[in-house]
Parts: structure tokens; C-alpha cells; sequence
């Protein structure tokens, strides 16, 4: 189906409003905060997987694993002729894995908020498996209502890897999970990806790569604002910050600056203290009892769960 270029621009120009409206108020709060989403522009998102294949990250291959592991049990659980729907699809890699398993899918519906990286996706799909219906939808997850009218009476399966749910503060975390199951119907499931509590040396290195992957995927931030909303960040001017703080169970995200300086962005003059930070991410890490907690607070049971041999990840199959 080709889209109007008119609707096109109409929607790059409000995503962009939307964007400046968010940074803007974010950086006018104490303490500063940019929403997570706004680090998965398509760099961004390209960056990501990069992250995805640093030997310190271990959530990718091992959930990975985990999937192709279970994956028949999966499909058993959720039945033939279901629409998949996956929440934050970035590149689609893992749901590979639960395609080549469930042949007999009505339809895909990857949601992403990065334009550019869905249609890439999207495309690389539909020619790697011709017979299957692939319907895109652009958006933020959080505020999605409505599924593509294609999928009609189709059972809905939802899915939630790469313990993307761990990026939302645990009452976010019920929420969503309670307008994904309105979303998917009470006959409907949800496949969750969730990284589970351990070492805190092995979670600071994870956010800290050798390589610094992931300290360039943080300061995308800074340079997607100053490509879009004409701010002049100066890069060498500010660090990635990633700690593990064990009393809350989360890795908690910044930039830092590194001197003390004036920014201007959209317009807008703010000053930054040296030292000074601004939180872009949580990850928040859970244990078997807090998972099924969660599922419970958000409307689903636990159907069954699955970990690597070492417990460092988990995927529950929620009804």
C-alpha cells in the first residue's frame, strides 16, 4: 500500500513537534529527564543493535536462546492462525525465531517509533517470507489503542522482548500491561521478555561496554537534538553515565556534562553545571516473585516461564 506523501510529512512534522515539546519540558524539570523513546531515532536504533552484539551485553543471545529453545512450546500455547504483535520491533531479529516456528500466522504487527527503521524492517520481511501478511504500525506503544483493521477477528498475541518492559518504572510497567490487554483482547497473550536481578558487576559492565557502543547510543541523543530541533550541544562536552543502584533494582541512564556550559535548544538557552546530569533510561531488573507480580497487577497469569541455565534472563508466557 503506498502512503500519501502528504500524510507522510503530516506525520514527521507532529512526531517532530511532539519531540521538542518533550525535550523542551524535560529539560525545564528538577531534575532534568528526556523520555526513553527519543534514543531510537533510526541511528539510534542501529546503534542499539550494535549494543545487542557487544560481548558484555548477554540479554540479546541469551533470550535469544531461550526462544529458540522453546519456541515450538510457544506456538503450541498460542495456536494457529494468531496475529503477532510486537511491542518496540526495532529490527525484528528475535521475532525471526517465533516466525519460523508459527508458518501458519495471519498476520505480523511490529510497532516502532522510528519511521525509517520499521519500513527497513518491514521490507526485509516481506521478501524473506513472501506468504506472510506484515502490517506496520508507527507510533508509541504506550498510547496505542488500535490494531490495523487487517488483523480482523485474528487471536492476538503480544510481544515484549529484550526486557524492554525493565525501561518503565514498575506502575508504567502496570500500565502498559493493562492497555495491552485491552489491546489484545481477554482471549489474547503476551509473550514478555524480562532480565532478572544478579551480580551488579555484571550489569554495570552490560551498560558499560568496552567498545562504547552503548555511550554513543546515549549521546545520539544529544546529536538527533541537533539535527532536529537546532540545538548545539558540543558531544565532547558530555559523558554516558550508566550505574546499577541494587535498593532500587534498576540501571539508571544519563548524560552528564563535563564542565559547566550554556545550550541552546529549539530556541531555548539552558545552563548545565559541571557534574550535572540528565536521565534518559531505566532498566529495571526483576526476580520470578516481581514478574508474576507484575503480570498480576497488569491483568495476566502466568502460563509458564522459561530462564537460561544461570537464571540471567527470563521469558513468561502471560494469558
Amino acid at each position: 500500500m503506498n502512503v500519501p506523501l502528504l500524510a507522510v510529512a503530516d506525520g514527521e512534522r507532529a512526531d517532530r513537534d511532539a519531540f521538542r515539546h518533550d525535550v523542551l519540558a524535560g529539560l525545564a524539570e528538577t531534575p532534568r529527564a528526556i523520555p526513553a523513546k527519543y534514543l531510537y531515532d533510526a541511528r539510534g536504533s542501529a546503534l542499539f543493535d550494535a549494543i545487542c552484539d557487544q560481548p558484555e551485553y548477554y540479554p540479546t543471545r541469551t533470550e535469544a536462546a531461550i526462544l529458540r529453545q522453546h519456541a515450538p512450546e510457544i506456538a503450541r500455547l498460542a495456536g494457529p492462525g494468531c496475529a503477532l504483535v510486537e511491542y518496540g520491533s526495532g529490527s525484528s531479529v528475535k521475532t525471526r525465531l517465533l516466525l519460523d516456528a508459527m508458518p501458519d500466522l495471519h498476520a505480523y504487527v511490529p510497532i516502532d517509533i522510528s519511521r525509517q527503521h520499521l519500513d527497513t524492517t518491514a521490507r526485509r520481511l516481506r521478501e524473506d517470507y513472501p506468504g506472510l501478511r506484515v502490517d506496520p504500525v508507527t507510533g508509541d506503544y504506550m498510547a496505542l489503542d488500535v490494531l490495523p483493521d487487517t488483523i480482523g477477528n485474528a487471536h492476538r498475541i503480544g510481544f515484549f522482548p529484550g526486557s524492554t518492559i525493565g525501561n518503565l518504572k514498575p506502575e508504567e510497567a502496570v500500565l502498559f500491561l493493562r492497555r495491552a490487554r485491552r489491546l489484545l483482547g481477554s482471549d489474547g497473550a503476551l509473550i514478555l521478555g524480562v532480565d532478572l536481578k544478579k551480580d551488579p558487576q555484571r550489569l554495570y559492565d552490560a551498560y558499560n561496554d568496552r567498545a562504547g557502543v552503548t555511550a554513543q547510543f546515549t549521546l545520539n541523543l544529544l546529536r538527533r537534538m541537533n539535527r532536529e530541533l537546532e540545538a548545539n550541544f558540543d558531544l565532547s562536552a558530555f559523558a554516558h553515565d550508566a550505574s546499577y543502584s541494587e535498593a532500587a533494582g534498576r540501571i539508571e541512564i544519563y548524560f552528564r556534562s563535563l564542565c559547566d556550559q550554556a545550550v541552546t535548544v529549539a530556541g531555548c538557552r539552558f545552563h548545565f553545571a559541571e557534574g550535572e546530569r540528565v536521565h534518559t533510561e531505566y532498566s529495571y531488573k526483576y526476580d520470578a516473585a516481581g514478574i508474576a507480580e507484575l503480570a498480576r497487577r497488569g491483568g495476566f497469569s502466568t502460563a509458564a516461564f522459561w530462564t537460561d541455565p544461570v537464571r540471567l534472563f527470563a521469558v513468561a508466557f502471560l494469558k
